[in-house]
Parts: structure tokens; C-alpha cells; sequence
């Protein structure tokens, strides 16, 4: 479901009825797509509390049930980006030729951009809300850059020596980042030609990094 098609059309009894049906986890989702659409297209300076709750479908006064502030919403968001990361390395394929376990995490990995592709947004184009949200920028920076160290661990059982994973997946969540930042700007360009452009770099990179080891 988008969040368009959460709008409400008029104040009409139907989406009165719509919304006392919502459980709370319920609304607070909706209020955090909507505001992750939000912020991701105008940033945190552009984006206000009364456009959120618009999105969402929901008055001022419920979104204040779920969030303080907007600063606390815009964390909320990067929180949750946070403690999604973990999950791309319990996407490794515990066996098979190293080319298909990478590109099954890679086809993961682009599955979440697709669906969270404010998350880059906000962590990489937006500047604003300052140094606490700037603070927390940094922190899920340096929280992907461990995961992608633990990913290149895993793929290569551990051929690739401890002190060069957390360089390498620096490099790889800089030059990912930007890939995510120019393919969504880029519609002529299909998701399988990002997907076989990654599994080819990732894999050249791991299977060269676990020779260079031997």
C-alpha cells in the first residue's frame, strides 16, 4: 500500500471510519512512511509537522500521540535504518558459488532500497537538523560500515584479514551510497543492471582480496 493511497479524499464518514479502525502500531507506521517520504524528497528543514500529518492521514494531535517533536520523528527514521542493517548479513547463503551468495544479498539489499529509499536520502543528501541528527547521521554511517565489514567477512570465510574489512566496507558504503543516490534519479536505468553491476564489483573485489590471502 502507498501512502497515497492513504490520503484522505474529503471529510467524509468512510475515512472518518478509516481511521478509528487503525490500531496505534498501525498509525505510527503510516505517520513514519509518510514522513520518511517527506523528508526524504524536501529534507528536515523543508518538511513540517502539519505536511507529515497530512500525509499520513492523521491530525496534529495524533502524530504529537506518537512523536514529540520533529526532530523525534526524523530519529525515529534513522533509528529504524539503524536496526535494519543486521539484516543483510543474515541474508548470506549459508553455501554455493561466491558470486551467487553475493548477488543474493545484493538483490536483498536492493529490495530495502526500493522500499526505504528515503533512508539514503536523509543519511547522505540532507544536512539539516542539527549536530544531535548530524551526531546520529555519523553514528548509522559507522553502523553500516561495521555491517558491510561483517558481509565481506562472511562471504569470504574469513580470507580477507580482520583489519582490512572495516576499510573495505568503508569504501563499499560510500561508493553504494552514491549508487543509490544516482540510480534513483536515473529511471531509464533497471534494477538488474545496478544488481549485475554490484555482484560483478563485489565479487571481483572479494575474490581478489581472498587470493591475494592464499
Amino acid at each position: 500500500m502507498t501512502v497515497r493511497s492513504k490520503l484522505p479524499v474529503g471529510n467524509n464518514v468512510n475515512t472518518i471510519a478509516a481511521r478509528t479502525r487503525l490500531r496505534p502500531a498501525e498509525r505510527r507506521a503510516t505517520i513514519i512512511e509518510a514522513a520518511g517520504r517527506l523528508f526524504g524528497e524536501r529534507g528536515y528543514e523543508a518538511t513540517t509537522l502539519d505536511d507529515v500529518a497530512a500525509a499520513a492521514g492523521v491530525t496534529k494531535p495524533i502524530l504529537y500521540r506518537h512523536f514529540d517533536s520533529k526532530r523525534d520523528l526524523y530519529l525515529a527514521l534513522l533509528e529504524r535504518h539503524r536496526d535494519d542493517l543486521p539484516t543483510f548479513v543474515e541474508a548470506i547463503p549459508p553455501a554455493g558459488p561466491l558470486a551467487e551468495r553475493v548477488r543474493a544479498v545484493l538483490d536483498f539489499w536492493l529490495d530495502y532500497v526500493e522500499s526505504h529509499s528515503y533512508a539514503w536520502r536523509m543519511l547522505f543528501r540532507d544536512r539539516g537538523g542539527g549536530p544531535e541528527i548530524d551526531a546520529f547521521r555519523a553514528a548509522v554511517h559507522a553502523r553500516a560500515r561495521g555491517v558491510l565489514a561483517e558481509l565481506i567477512g562472511g562471504l569470504t570465510g574469513g580470507a580477507i584479514p580482520r583489519h582490512e574489512r572495516e576499510p573495505l566496507g568503508e569504501l563499499m558504503s560510500m561508493g553504494m551510497a552514491s549508487l543509490v543516490l544516482w540510480w534513483l534519479e536515473s529511471p531509464g536505468v533497471s534494477r538488474e543492471a545496478v544488481l549485475d553491476a554490484l555482484t560483478r564489483a563485489w565479487t571481483a573485489l572479494l575474490l581478489v582480496g581472498s587470493i591475494d590471502q592464499r
